[in-house]
């Protein structure tokens, strides 16, 4: 019996201790996975904030509009876009001195900022709900030791509901700005310029929460997309940037 005894308990033994190997080497790979991504993140912010540091400007704070009173169910938390992510999706030999860039949501000005800096448009534009973003956003361009390429940038105070797209725009960033009711009715807008002036369009669209929308539509097409790290594009739209041309309407 004392056989059998020490036979089970050394087969429940040697059970418990596989099991506790286990779970040791998977909480092992879960703490290097987690090691892996703050080493990611703090590498990733820390050359964003050196660059900043370097050109003069201000751009990587999350900033809850709530701080500003202007918190709604639409409307999404500031959070710059990763410097070099049209440099990733815009090719520069498909902007010429007649295009106008327009940031929707452009919070401090990061994205107008790449836009000036690294491309030869005619016009860059940044529209932003927040006043005392936008004043960073001024203060970044007054400041900036950046090589501007466009000169002609303009900076708007604005709900982007009040704000009429120029018919000339022909590349549009968002940055996840806005969802809902709200991004449909500026998609809309969007689509109703290029009808009354028919123009390609590029739109260039970080965090695509609202894509069912856009392909809803029958107006948009996706180009191509480019996703950050390994992640993937399938998991959520988090971490990538969708591309779309906006097709001509049926029929015109």
């Amino acid at each position: 019996m004392s056989v059998l005894i020490e036979s089970v308990a050394a087969t429940e033994l040697a059970v418990l201790m596989e099991s506790c190997v286990d779970t040791g080497a998977a909480a092992a790979a879960g703490a290097m996975e987690g090691l892996r991504r703050s080493y990611r993140w703090l590498r990733r912010n820390s050359v964003q904030l050196l660059f900043e540091r370097r050109y003069g400007v201000r751009t990587s704070d999350v900033v809850g509009l709530e701080e500003f009173g202007l918190a709604r169910q639409d409307r999404v938390y500031y959070s710059a876009a990763n410097w070099q992510t049209l440099r990733r999706t815009l090719p520069r030999r498909d902007v010429g001195e007649h295009d106008v860039f327009i940031d929707l949501g452009s919070g401090m000005g990061r994205m107008v900022l790449e836009a000036a800096s690294r491309y030869p448009f005619g016009k860059v534009i940044g529209v932003e709900l927040s006043e005392q973003l936008n004043d960073i956003a001024r203060q970044n361009i007054a400041n900036t030791r950046l090589r501007l390429r466009c000169k002609d940038v303009d900076l708007v105070r604005s709900d982007v509901l009040d704000y009429d797209i120029p018919d000339d725009v022909s590349v549009v960033f968002l940055n996840n700005p806005f969802r809902g009711e709200t991004f449909a009715t500026v998609m809309e807008r969007l689509i109703a310029s290029v009808d009354r002036n028919p123009r390609p369009v590029t739109v260039i669209y970080f965090n695509p929460v609202e894509e069912a929308f856009l392909l809803s539509t029958g107006r948009f097409r996706c180009l191509r997309t480019v996703t950050r790290g390994r992640r993937s594009v399938e998991d959520s739209p988090f971490g990538s940037v969708r591309v779309y041309a906006i097709t001509e309407r049926a029929g015109a």
